[in-house]
């Protein structure tokens, strides 16, 4: 709960006590006796007062974070493009029900919400600022399914939090304006239910990560190739990088980490790996303001009274804009205080300047027990999957998978009225988008839809499978989150030994030969088409039995395990589970289209080199000119230029670019970073303003709207959305 601190006047005082006065281990450790358990005690603890430094700076930091998290990831810079004002878009709420506003009056939500979290930052109007941003925050989030992960629902929980706290006791607006709140005593819950609820995050976190998948090193198996561990690799092989620092290093981390942060001997070496491991995930992954708003979270585990001894130590010229380093904590009516304790002359002196003793009250007992109520709730959460049926699905773990997935529809393609398609993996999205299909589709005149969904994909290195019912009309399917639902297709984990044996077959073939790795279920086919850009193409069984069925020969073949058969390109074939359990195969082919590309791309880089180099003596014919020359914004698309000779010339332009961002001095990524926030932060503003301008006066003239929103558009060339992707297929990360 809390450690206090003794001060050298008190430790003084103790090496003067008895034995039986001595400060116990247990209260030395964990900052309360064993007899504090007691429901009486326990009231007093849970409203001891405390420091309010701490809790004061946590939630300037929060609110800032906040403030930045709304332009970036719940995506106020692109909120029209995310919303399509009156376009036919499938949304994916927690309710059906939930409808989003009008494009201005959702910019409207979110300049409430930014303002909220300007109010938390600043302590201005405390109270009613929570309101505003954890109202609208919940709105947004609620609204759409396809945009949650564990980070935007802990946004949303500390919220709440602070709402209930007295966190603007300490450098705070509103302490400016009301003597009573500056700088006042915060009751200990406050610390307790935050530090808590931090602690689970990252234990939770490291027992879910106690499965096979990431204890073998699969769930992020390819992590280890970023340029992030590029030092491990000086000394390990990636495979033991994969193994015992991405997989191994994260589970010890956040197993340990809410422990270590807690004890006073071990929290230095904590700070320093949990900094580490959020600075890291910070260029891993697109999480916005995650690794920072953890990282803010780390100090609340010191002393409470941190920030005054850390803001002591600047320059005083400072000290008018820094938070306060004195006087003490003046007395709060949220907190219980003690009889001050007899002693010497010295004791009785301070004992003067004490609090009176006060006796816990029916808020202060009310607030124990909802902090104990709380905390039994977060632990259980995490393991409630029982409650609702439906999440018994690919994605029932918090932490990442590796998942590839192929989606076949029949007469429809996977992203019709939609934006996302992460849906494609969740029972209730995928309801939820049927049935807005079925709605929509009579518009163009398909009335009565019957709607499938052949969805296929491969988690963590498994077997390519299915996960819905392909038989089923999920139009007019059974849906209930509170009942199983039998059209989604169980995970065979009991396959997941074969991963083993992948990276063996795989490990025998040469560079151009691909392998997939399939898995059916008893009574379905897959019915698959083999393009004519693959050649050598087979089928070959490792599990079951199937039936293989040639469309264009009307002829069927029967394959045991071990057996296998070539398919031809350019048709159409079915492959049939006939056996009583699940059948696996796996297809291997050569990409002979990418293999002959490869072979004129290595010629071509040779020519160019002897050319460079002088040792082409012959005149290069006007098509293969550009080898020379370059290409130009005016002869890129020129028919004279060879296809392959552009192609080339185009992929070389690409890797000089990522050459050229990974080489970039730390300077100049930091300016290229800072141009694409303030761009994206800008053109959040400004249409923000449009919006609000809009609902006050209403609309302009349209030639005036369009000029406003080209005018917010307005971004530097090298921030382009495209040129972005195509570095990011090259690299394979997203970099800073």
């Amino acid at each position: 709960l809390s450690v206090h601190r003794k001060n050298s006047s008190n430790e003084n005082k103790q090496a003067t006590l008895a034995p039986s006065e001595q400060t116990s281990t247990v209260k030395r450790l964990f900052g309360f006796e064993k007899e504090d358990i007691s429901w009486h005690r326990l009231v007093c603890l849970l409203n001891r007062p405390t420091d309010p430094a701490s809790l004061g700076i946590f939630r300037f930091l929060f609110g800032m974070l906040m403030a930045l998290d709304i332009t970036q990831e719940r995506g106020l810079s692109h909120l029209d493009y995310k919303y399509l004002d009156g376009a036919p878009v499938c949304r994916f709420p927690l309710f059906n029900f939930l409808k989003p506003l009008p494009m201005d009056w959702m910019f409207f939500v979110y300049f409430v919400m930014f303002l909220g979290a300007v109010g938390i930052m600043l302590g201005c109007f405390y109270r009613l600022a929570c309101l505003m941003f954890i109202s609208t925050y919940w709105y947004v989030f609620f609204l759409d399914k396809t945009t949650w992960n564990n980070h935007s629902y802990l946004y949303g929980l500390i919220g709440f939090q602070l709402t209930l706290m007295d966190a603007n006791r300490y450098w705070s607006l509103d302490g400016l304006r009301n003597p009573r709140k500056r700088n006042a005593h915060v009751p200990l819950w406050n610390y307790t239910m935050l530090r808590t609820q931090i602690f689970i995050v990252y234990f939770i976190a490291g027992v879910k990560k106690l499965d096979a998948d990431w204890v073998e090193g699969y769930s992020m198996k390819y992590l280890a190739h970023h340029w992030l561990f590029e030092p491990f690799k000086l000394i390990l092989p990636v495979e033991f990088i994969n193994l015992m620092v991405v997989h191994g290093g994260g589970l010890i981390l956040d197993l340990t980490a809410g422990y270590l942060l807690f004890f006073d001997a071990t929290r230095p070496v904590a700070f320093f790996f949990v900094s580490y491991f959020h600075c890291m995930n910070s260029q891993l992954f697109s999480i916005g303001m995650f690794s920072y708003t953890m990282l803010a979270t780390s100090p609340l585990f010191c002393y409470p009274d941190w920030p005054r001894c850390f803001f002591g130590r600047f320059p005083e010229f400072l000290q008018p804009i820094l938070p306060f380093i004195s006087p003490p904590p003046i007395p709060s009516s949220s907190c219980v205080y003690p009889n001050p304790p007899s002693g010497s002359g010295e004791q009785q002196e301070e004992a003067h300047a004490a609090p009176k003793p006060t006796t816990p009250s029916f808020k202060h007992k009310f607030r124990a027990i909802f902090t104990i109520l709380y905390i039994m709730e977060q632990f259980f959460l995490p393991y409630s999957h029982f409650i609702t049926a439906f999440t018994i699905n690919v994605n029932t773990d918090s932490e990442p998978k590796q998942i590839s997935a192929q989606t076949f529809g029949r007469g429809i393609t996977g992203l019709v009225f939609t934006q996302s398609r992460r849906w494609k993996d969740h029972g209730d999205m995928l309801k939820q988008y049927a049935t807005c299909l079925s709605e929509n589709l009579p518009r163009f005149n398909i009335s009565d839809p019957e709607i499938y969904f052949d969805i296929w994909v491969s988690i963590n290195d498994r077997f390519q499978q299915r996960i819905f019912d392909p038989r089923v009309d999920i139009v007019k399917a059974d849906w209930s989150p509170f009942q199983t639902n039998s059209w989604l297709m169980p995970l065979l984990v009991d396959l997941s030994p074969w991963r083993t044996k992948f990276e063996a077959i795989e490990g025998t073939l040469d560079n151009q030969t691909e392998v997939v790795f399939i898995a059916d279920f008893p009574g379905l086919y897959l019915e698959n088409y083999v393009s004519e850009d693959l050649g050598n193409t087979s089928v070959q069984v490792l599990v079951g039995q199937v039936n293989v069925e040639m469309m264009d020969e009307k002829k069927n073949y029967s394959l045991q395990p071990g057996e296998k058969m070539q398919i031809p390109a350019g048709a159409y074939h079915k492959v049939y589970t006939v056996s009583e359990g699940p059948s696996c195969y796996m297809y291997i082919y050569v990409n002979t289209t990418e293999a002959e590309l490869q072979k004129n791309f290595t010629k071509l880089s040779e020519l160019q080199e002897k050319v460079r180099n002088g040792t082409e003596t012959e005149p290069l014919p006007p098509e293969l000119q550009p080898l020379i020359t370059g290409l130009d914004d005016q002869d890129s698309d020129n028919s004279v230029i060879d296809p392959v000779v552009r192609l080339f010339l185009k992929r070389q332009e690409r890797m000089q670019e990522v050459k050229k961002r990974r080489e970039a001095s730390l300077i100049e990524r930091f300016q290229r970073f800072a141009s694409k926030k303030y761009y994206s932060i800008r053109r959040g503003f400004l249409m923000t303003a449009i919006a609000l301008r809009n609902l006050a006066v209403g609309l302009p003239p349209l030639e005036q709207l369009t000029r406003e929103v080209a005018y917010a558009n307005m971004k530097e060339p090298e921030t382009e959305t495209s040129q972005d992707e195509h570095l990011k297929d090259e690299v394979g990360h997203g970099e800073l």
